[in-house]
């Protein structure tokens, strides 16, 4: 078969998945089935891949759609939890004493603390907790999955304490041939890793400055009263001070300290810089924006969490009411740090299946070290915290768990059709796996100005995956070697890959579902793509504009590397 009916059969799915969720606004649990029986078919009739291995590649769905069942549960009963114990009216009041503007807000919230949980957990876990704790606040259910979406984005290639550079890139170019070279030359993979890191984090810093902007934007436009580009546009200095306190030091972090700790530090950092800022009316428009009267909303904008809180419930503290997210930032950092032994024993204790149907796919789950565990013990943490009463975990209890029910079979159809195609690479006729398949193609038709291309095949990883890890492993090896092809820098389109796979996750479908499903907004994940797709485009034209600037016209080398 040739490559170009081989493109088109791996594309068909997505784009079959496309038309039915934005063009025909088909629901997630009616498109995915229909998404995976496709997939799998192609597979099955032209990769060759066997029904043992499709089989297998659900069971290994299985493991991960628990897992990020368990996030949401997690993410959701700790919100229901604050919402009883009265934290939730404390955190209102806490941001009227900072800002009542919701442009502010989404700057605070989403942008500075999603970034900061993003750096802590990774793997969708900021739009879990950012989105719920909108709706909370009083943002519309669908404008707090679009922007929580749009958090995972800038601090998504350091998120997890640097996982999908440390694992997903190290892991993805991990070959015999470079492991030969680097050594010739005296090299480890931690000199390419810290020089990627470096052209990463600078290409985010330009990139993602102007994200916080585009938030705000998204909120006046979509969901203002007067659906106004103006009154995002007058947030603007604001924004952009917002942006650079963000880019600026987590940019020097990648350059000076590796990518551990780029979204972290500079999510703290521009955290305490622009609070106080914002309490001080630093750059602030003189006239505050508000959201118009709940009862005014369209009825799309709504799911099923609901937040109406009681007048005459009980007052606690503002710090009291903080603490127990300030702490699952802390257990988060401190479980990820490879440099403490806590990380090894969460790690330590892995459920799975290997070869499963005696397939070469195996699969495993680590439960302690997922964010789910570490936010259910923060919320029992939390029941004596707020010195919470039986019933009250009760009724915080049922409300969380009838909210994932829902999402479960969504998701596991999305995850299943995301491994066949992944998987799809174990055939006899020893055919590479369908996004590789797309990958090759784009390269041959682009030639040298493949670098503007190369973010959109970092950001297809994520799309499919849903994480940038993954397609870091799926396509480093791969653009490592495009780059080789062309005699250009291996480092700056390793970081293309990253920064693109990080943008991809602001549309990865089984991500959109798992957002939707915090606020009970499944069957509205179209809507959220049609949204999320237009800062996504603006991330991958600007980055690819980059590639192709420093690697075809400016011509940077690896010769840091010494690599050539």
């Amino acid at each position: 078969m040739s490559l170009n009916l081989l493109f088109f059969l791996a594309f068909l799915p997505i784009l079959v998945a496309a038309v039915m969720l934005v063009g025909f606004r088909v629901s997630a649990r009616k498109t995915m089935p229909v998404t995976f029986l496709l997939t799998a078919a192609i597979a099955l009739q032209f990769w060759e891949f066997s029904w043992l291995n499709v089989v297998a590649s659900t069971i290994q769905s299985l493991f991960i759609t628990f897992d990020i069942l368990y996030i949401i549960f997690a993410a959701i009963l700790l919100l229901n939890l604050l919402k009883y114990s009265g934290g939730v009216s404390a955190i209102r009041l806490g941001f009227a004493g900072i800002s009542s503007d919701r442009r502010v807000q989404v700057i605070i919230i989403v942008w500075l603390f999603g970034s900061f949980i993003e750096g802590a957990a990774g793997f969708g876990t900021p739009a879990a907790i950012v989105a719920p704790l909108l709706v909370a606040l009083g943002f519309p259910a669908l404008a707090a999955v679009i922007l929580g979406m749009m958090v995972q984005s800038t601090a998504v290639t350091f998120g997890a304490v640097g996982t999908p550079i440390l694992v997903g890139l190290r892991g993805g170019i991990q070959h015999p041939e470079l492991d030969a070279q680097l050594a010739a030359n005296g090299l480890e993979y931690a000199d390419i890793l810290h020089v990627v890191t470096a052209n990463a984090a600078i290409t985010h810093a330009i990139v993602g400055s102007l994200m916080p902007f585009l938030m705000v934007l998204m909120l006046t436009r979509f969901f203002g009263k007067n659906r106004s580009w103006k009154e995002g546009l007058e947030m603007f200095p604001f924004a952009l001070f917002g942006g650079i306190s963000f880019t600026v030091p987590y940019a020097l972090t990648g350059i000076f300290l590796g990518p551990e700790f780029p979204s972290l530090l500079g999510s703290l950092v521009g955290l305490s810089i622009v609070v106080t800022a914002a309490k001080r009316g630093f750059l602030l428009p003189k006239k505050q924006w508000a959201m118009e009267d709940k009862a005014a909303w369209p009825e799309e904008w709504l799911g099923n969490l609901s937040f109406s809180l009681d007048e005459d419930q009980k007052r606690i503290p503002l710090w009291k009411a903080w603490t127990p997210y300030f702490l699952l930032a802390i257990l988060l950092v401190l479980s990820r740090l490879p440099q403490l032994p806590i990380k090894g024993f969460l790690t330590g204790i892995v459920i799975g299946v290997q070869h499963i149907l005696g397939t070469e796919i195996s699969a495993s789950s680590t439960p302690l070290y997922l964010p789910g565990s570490i936010i259910l013990l923060v919320c029992l943490i939390t029941f004596f915290l707020h010195s919470m009463q039986g019933k009250q975990v009760k009724s915080a209890f049922k409300e969380s768990s009838r909210m994932i029910f829902s999402a479960g079979t969504v998701l596991l159809f999305a995850v299943a059709m995301v491994r066949v195609y992944i998987n799809s690479g174990e055939n006899d006729l020893e055919l590479a796996a369908m996004p590789i398949v797309m990958a090759e193609w784009v390269a041959l038709k682009v030639g040298y100005i493949y670098p503007v291309f190369a973010p959109m095949i970092g950001a297809l990883g994520a799309f499919i995956a849903g994480s940038n890890t993954v397609s870091n492993l799926m396509f480093g090896l791969f653009q490592y070697g495009v780059a080789e092809s062309l005699s250009v820098s291996t480092t700056w389109m390793l970081a293309l890959q990253a920064v693109g796979a990080a943008a991809g996750n602001m549309i990865a479908i089984h991500n959109v579902v798992a957002a939707s499903a915090t606020v009970g907004l499944l069957g509205k994940e179209g809507m959220v793509l049609r949204k999320t797709v237009l800062p996504t485009i603006y991330y991958l034209l600007l980055t690819g504009l980059i590639g192709f600037l420093v690697i075809g016209v400016w011509g940077v080398s690896d010769t840091l590397l010494v690599l050539r």
